[in-house]
């Protein structure tokens, strides 16, 4: 399956994945950094290279963060410290970047371990063979993002140890989650001695063999033999200083073997990717598609366990995640299925957070918690590991920290952690206007009420369960019953703090223009700033129909099944919906408590075929962190989760069959006469027997089984019922 990953599907675009080689989880992800660069630091030809950096992040949007420690090969001169150069050609593969550069034809190879790079330069018989090693690069250099999302530098140290040694550090602060200060250590290391070394500071280059950090960029120029043609260099890098980065570097590349490294790391993926096995009928363009997708979902959150430098507790620590408001819904839910391991080292790292930052985090980087963009959306991760059964959880623990996100407001750090508005919130039981993000976050605290409500009843706190029970129905007293647009009546709507509705409301920022609110506004960037609008990244249209965690009550409120079924085909067709973004995700499944699964699954076939490909354009927008391209594959399967709950909609697949090998056991999915006319389920067969509901629980498919999707020109009488949410553990 190796073979099917393809690291430029959603490279182009808005998917700003990364794509140069790494781990699964791993923390090196070195990869070329362009002059005119995005989050993920690559851009396509013919954009100049500056060098390349040793950390980046994949898929996410917003501000860039990393992009750290840069190395770039030169053959023009050692009076220059910057040697920006354009690629002639270029080679992207799991597990190996290659390019050679226009100006000079030096041609640089590089591949990974966990957290060490390994790189290859050949060089031409003429001019300098040299390698620059810049420890104030980072991404943003260069950009006008806005303030808080910008990157800034702080300090950065270097020195030449020997004729083959480097280390240092950099120091930077900011990126899109406004984190504290970060440093990232590093050591270099060639397997040829350095025939010159000098370094710079500033614009000055000095033949010193060492800068110390006075708040400036610095670096170090190598010149290597110009007998010597291929040279190879390693970049160990550590949280926790230089000689961890040393001792990393030795620890996991012990020889000088580019091809081992490349070997050791496509055994890692090999062992993950093949817990997915696709039918050999796939096409194979799904079949790029979908093992890139698994590829893309585990590249985040990054495995930082022992090189935590804020405190060190033998637990397990992950963060680079952007955030759960993106993963939760798709990402951590594969991650849960097919690793649980994993999953169960993930939450108690979250659960490491909670203890000792005092909150549990939404988004995570550069050790800082930050930004929160809707709900406290850890306590849906820690709902579903509870009720997916992971073990080596502390669950009373992870009780006590979702409590402390429901019942301890933040005070003026709620961008970073917790919830924003708790007290209106559990006072008013709504959020009033002028509340930033006040309709998305009435919609997600209330889902994430219901995640406590299930971790509390699993743990026979009764009292608890009770009370977030109720509070998970909090939704509705934003519900403005009586609104009517476009033929739908009820939507989350602004409200005052005495009750009223208005028609009417004022920008939150300069010159606080006044303005009419309708299910169609979207006021960031227009009437307010993304952070303080009311709905965030999205429209009352979007928002209404994001109560996964109460759709029978939903579809009450928009007034019955036939009001409800109106609603979502001008939705769907209009179109409102946006798979793009993750208020949309779960949408297409609404159909499910219709007794329709089979227009959840035309409007998932529709939405694939329309908006994803095995192409460089291929992802519909940012990737997330892995979210968008679990989204796509769970709907190839025919499998999507319900995140925070026991339960997972069935409809139509795309692929011919995928095995899952899961720790309990084989778990199959079949389709039998499925064709481009038979796309329609008749019936469904679980373990050979008829299974007339449109949804299964985890512990259907965690336990190994086989699951036949019977297809036909048109659909059958399959899916009129769906088993209603797990309330019992």
């Amino acid at each position: 399956m190796l073979r099917y990953v393809d690291l430029t599907i959603g490279s182009e675009g808005w998917g700003n994945v990364v794509i140069g080689p790494s781990l699964p989880f791993g923390m090196a992800k070195p990869s070329p950094d362009c002059s005119n660069r995005h989050a993920s630091g690559w851009m396509p030809l013919p954009e100049p290279v500056d060098g390349f950096a040793q950390i980046h992040l994949s898929g996410t949007g917003g501000g860039p963060k990393y992009g750290n420690v840069l190395l770039q090969p030169f053959s023009d001169s050692m009076e220059e410290r910057k040697h920006v150069q354009h690629r002639r050609s270029e080679n992207i593969e799991l597990g190996r970047y290659a390019c050679t550069y226009e100006e000079s034809g030096i041609t640089t190879e590089l591949t990974v371990s966990r957290r060490t790079s390994l790189y290859r330069f050949t060089y031409p018989e003429n001019g300098v063979h040299g390698l620059a090693v810049d420890a104030g690069f980072f991404l943003s250099l260069d950009e006008d993002w806005a303030v808080n999302e910008r990157q800034e530098f702080v300090g950065s140290e270097i020195q030449v140890l020997s004729d083959r040694e480097v280390s240092g550090y950099t120091r930077i602060r900011g990126g899109w989650n406004d984190g504290r200060a970060y440093t990232v250590y590093f050591h270099v290391t060639a397997d040829h001695p350095f025939t010159l070394a000098r370094t710079w500071k500033g614009d000055t280059i000095s033949e010193d063999l060492w800068q110390e950090d006075s708040g400036e960029q610095t670096g170090a120029l190598l010149q290597f033999s110009p007998e010597v043609q291929t040279v190879q260099v390693k970049v160990g890098l550590s949280w926790l200083g230089c000689l961890k980065a040393r001792k990393n570097a030795l620890a996991e590349i012990p020889h000088w073997s580019f091809d081992t490294t490349r070997e050791e790391l496509e055994d890692s993926w090999r062992a993950i990717l093949s817990r997915a096995e696709l039918d050999a009928s796939t096409p194979d363009s799904l079949k790029r598609m979908f093992y890139t997708g698994l590829y893309h979902a585990f590249l985040l959150p990054v495995d930082k366990t022992g090189e935590n430098p804020v405190w060190n507790d033998g637990e397990p620590y992950y963060e680079d995640f952007y955030a759960l408001w993106d993963t939760f819904r798709t990402t951590t839910p594969m991650m849960m299925l097919l690793l649980p391991e994993r999953g169960s080292e993930f939450v108690r790292s979250l659960l490491s957070i909670y203890r000792h930052d005092k909150y549990l985090p939404d988004g995570r980087s550069g050790h800082w918690n930050g930004r929160t963009q809707g709900g406290s959306n850890a306590d849906i991760v820690i709902a579903d590991a509870w009720l997916k059964g992971l073990s080596g959880i502390d669950w009373d623990l992870a009780l006590e920290a979702v409590l402390q996100d429901a019942d301890v407001p933040p005070g003026g750090n709620q961008e970073s952690e917790g919830r924003g508005g708790l007290m209106e919130y559990n006072t008013l039981g709504f959020l009033p206007y002028g509340v930033p993000r006040a309709g998305s976050r009435i919609v997600e605290y209330s889902r994430c009420d219901y995640a406590i409500y299930q971790l509390a009843k699993g743990l026979g706190r009764d009292d608890l369960a009770e009370r977030f029970l109720r509070q998970s129905g909090n939704w509705k007293n934003m519900w403005r019953s009586d609104y009517e647009y476009e033929g739908s009546r009820g939507f989350i709507m602004p409200r005052n703090r005495d009750g009223s509705w208005p028609d009417r409301v004022p920008g939150l920022t300069p010159p606080y223009t006044e303005f009419p609110f309708t299910p169609v506004t979207y006021e960031g960037w227009t009437y307010s700033s993304n952070w303080d609008c009311f709905f965030y990244e999205g429209n009352s249209w979007i928002y209404s129909l994001c109560i996964p965690h109460d759709v029978p009550g939903l579809i009450e409120a928009c007034g019955g099944p036939e009001a409800f079924r109106r609603r979502l085909d001008t939705f769907f067709q209009h179109p409102y919906f946006e798979v793009s973004n993750e208020p949309s995700f779960f949408a297409p499944c609404l159909y499910h408590w219709l007794g329709r699964p089979d227009l959840t699954g035309e409007v998932v076939r529709e939405t694939i075929l329309g908006h994803f490909s095995d192409r460089a354009e291929g992802l519909p927008g940012n990737d997330d962190s892995g979210a968008t391209s679990c989204w796509l594959d769970f709907h190839l399967m025919g499998l999507y989760p319900v995140a925070g709950q026991d339960l997972y909609i069935l409809h139509a697949p795309l692929l011919p069959g995928v095995t899952l090998h899961l720790d309990g056991g084989d778990f199959r999915i079949r389709t039998r006469g499925q064709s481009e006319r038979n796309r329609f389920v008749r019936a469904v067969r679980l373990n050979g027997k008829d299974y007339p509901y449109s949804a299964l629980r985890h512990r259907d498919i965690a336990r190994g089984g086989e699951l036949v999707f019977i297809m036909g020109p048109e659909p059958g009488p399959w899916g009129k019922e769906i088993l209603p949410p797990a309330q019992e553990h």
